[in-house]
């Protein structure tokens, strides 16, 4: 039996995508496949029993029965009052008897990491390389895209791991960016003795939004449009601008959000005859009666915020890059993305 960890320099970065795709494909080769995450930091209760989401959603898709806290034997609350700092119990050896378990009659166990692969942990003993270590496993490292690529933290981790890292995968890659990777990059890499599985290219799709849930990540309220608050957003743009400017900027973003002060009428306009996705509200003023009625009859969901513009595009951004798979044709997407690029074929010669 040989086991994967899933890795990755940052949080957000596609691990559970990246473990499902080859959980999907390993099974597809006739491989009996296991899954586990030994820390979670998404408590959720299934009949008293505390695991995590993503876990579960994986063990799901996957079509494995593992009970929630075997899959995910460490929970580690984002809240840091309910985070027990001092380190109780031995968590390591939770998370090897639950291994050993779930691994029993596989072929392959992969093991999926929670946050940054050199952190999420630490303070309990259960950091990325402490589990690889314990567990004796080869590790997949996933970088995601974000103004760059993090070249050093790739290399600061294989000088960690040495031989037992089998190479990185790089994830939401913009086309922009794609051939400095590919004859760069990739090139560098490879003279480190560094394995390059696939580069992921971007998809909107993968981190779009149902405009419902938009809402209550804002804190705010949909009042009007409330027919098509399943409507999908991808992205969102500012509307700070003179009219005629706005207009132009607008067209080349169709299917994004529009963010705009709830006294700019004539903005709320002109993105609502625009089809514009959803019309968020900021400064908590309610619309013009106009405004109101033109949303009913264009299908544009209308959001109304209490906190400024400025604010509001922070945690769009925040929003939209830590976007969770949660949609089976989101996640249909991302495992077909995944299974473009990846190097299926190395890996299992490399195991």
């Amino acid at each position: 039996m040989t086991g994967i960890y899933i890795g990755s320099t940052n949080a957000f970065a596609g691990k559970n995508i990246t473990a499902l795709a080859l959980g999907l494909a390993l099974q597809k080769q006739g491989l009996r496949v296991g899954y586990m995450k030994p820390v979670g930091a998404l408590p959720v209760t299934v009949d008293e029993v505390v695991g995590d989401e993503d876990a579960m959603l994986l063990n799901e898709v996957l079509g494995l029965d593992a009970a929630p806290d075997d899959l995910t034997p460490v929970i580690i609350p984002r809240n840091l009052r309910a985070t027990r700092l001092i380190k109780t119990g031995d968590c390591m050896h939770n998370i090897r008897t639950a291994y050993e378990k779930l691994s029993r009659d596989k072929d392959v166990m992969l093991v999926c990491g929670s946050g940054a692969f050199l952190h999420r942990g630490k303070h309990r003993g259960v950091d990325g390389p402490a589990i690889v270590r314990e567990l004796g496993l080869k590790t997949i490292l996933v970088d995601r895209f974000d103004n760059t690529l993090h070249y050093d933290a790739v290399l600061s981790i294989r000088e960690l791991l040495g031989d037992s890292l089998l190479g990185v995968l790089f994830n939401d890659v913009p086309e922009l960016f794609m051939r400095d990777a590919e004859e760069i990059l990739v090139p560098y890499l490879d003279e480190q003795n560094i394995k390059v599985l696939g580069i992921i290219p971007r998809d909107p799709l993968l981190n779009a939004i149902k405009a419902s849930e938009l809402a209550w990540r804002l804190q705010g309220k949909i009042i009007s449009g409330n027919a098509q608050s399943q409507r999908i957003i991808e992205d969102f743009l500012i509307g700070t601008m003179q009219v005629e400017n706005f207009m132009t900027h607008f067209r080349r973003q169709r299917n994004s959000a529009t963010i705009v002060g709830g006294d700019r009428t004539d903005l709320q306009l002109v993105a609502l005859e625009g089809e514009c996705p959803c019309l968020i509200l900021t400064g908590n003023i309610t619309p013009s009666e106009l405004v109101r009625a033109r949303s009913e009859q264009k299908g544009v969901p209308v959001i109304q915020v209490k906190d400024d513009t400025y604010t509001v595009a922070k945690n769009m951004e925040t929003i939209l890059a830590s976007q969770k798979l949660r949609e089976l044709v989101k996640i249909e997407r991302a495992a077909t993305l995944v299974n473009n690029v990846i190097d299926l074929t190395y890996i299992r010669s490399a195991l």
